[in-house]
């Protein structure tokens, strides 16, 4: 208990799924906890000392807003989770419209970059953070279809790298973390074909839970992963060792 106490966090798409069970951990390890999703308003009770903002992480300006909040009332942020992502369009290259494209791309990798672009001056001022930045496996492995999701993750994916070693003279550490499959509602509002098929070839032979995610993100945001920047994290089963 305590390991990030008195860390002040912005944890993106928190509403459900990975990003909520990242605010529960968050909180029971001492977080001042700002959890932002595009909904107006949470799905369920939030953990004991956080707040919930509305951010739609493909509007700047939602940033600005929510970041500048922040700043205002601690003086600090001391570490991001760019969480929020969709998949929304399943089609290969040559079956996406130029609409799914920009708006797959513009949450997950615009989205990350707007995150980081806001919280690295402030941390910068304030003698280093921690970002950590959600890819997937298909950031680093081709599948066939979600062509813009994939792009989006392997973009996130290089991104962090870059930031990574942009930032590490100014005390900032930058990971990615990759999921697998992971029991979350979007996953459980994909095809059971789908789901059964990409379980069927991780190793573990079963999908993970939101809960094993955020064990991983709350080691790279506390001050033990202090010499780790730049990191690739899969928690996926095993999936991206074969």
């Amino acid at each position: 208990m305590g390991r990030l106490k008195g860390k002040v966090v912005l944890v993106t798409g928190a509403a459900q799924g990975i990003g909520a069970a990242i605010g529960r951990l968050f909180a029971a390890e001492g977080a001042v906890l700002y959890l932002t999703d595009i909904q107006p308003s949470p799905k369920g009770e939030l953990p004991t000392g956080a707040e919930h903002r509305r951010l739609d992480v493909s509007k700047e300006d939602d940033w600005r807003s929510v970041v500048s909040e922040i700043v205002d009332r601690h003086g600090r942020l001391d570490v991001l989770v760019n969480n929020a992502g969709i998949v929304e369009h399943y089609g290969q290259i040559d079956a996406t419209s130029t609409e799914s494209w920009h708006r797959v791309i513009s949450v997950n990798q615009t989205g990350t970059f707007f995150g980081m672009r806001e919280a690295i001056p402030v941390m910068k001022r304030n003698g280093g953070g921690a970002i950590v930045n959600f890819s997937s496996i298909w950031g680093t492995a081709g599948a066939a279809g979600a062509a813009p999701y994939q792009a989006a993750k392997g973009a996130v994916r290089t991104m962090t790298k870059n930031a990574a070693i942009s930032y590490a003279k100014d005390n900032i550490r930058v990971n990615s973390v990759h999921p697998g499959i992971i029991w979350t509602p979007l996953i459980e509002g994909q095809s059971k074909e789908m789901n059964d098929s990409i379980i069927a070839v991780t190793p573990m032979g079963r999908a993970g839970r939101p809960e094993e995610i955020a064990f991983g993100v709350l080691y790279l945001a506390s001050d033990e992963a202090s010499f780790v920047t730049g990191l690739v994290l899969n928690i996926d089963g095993g999936y991206l060792a074969q």
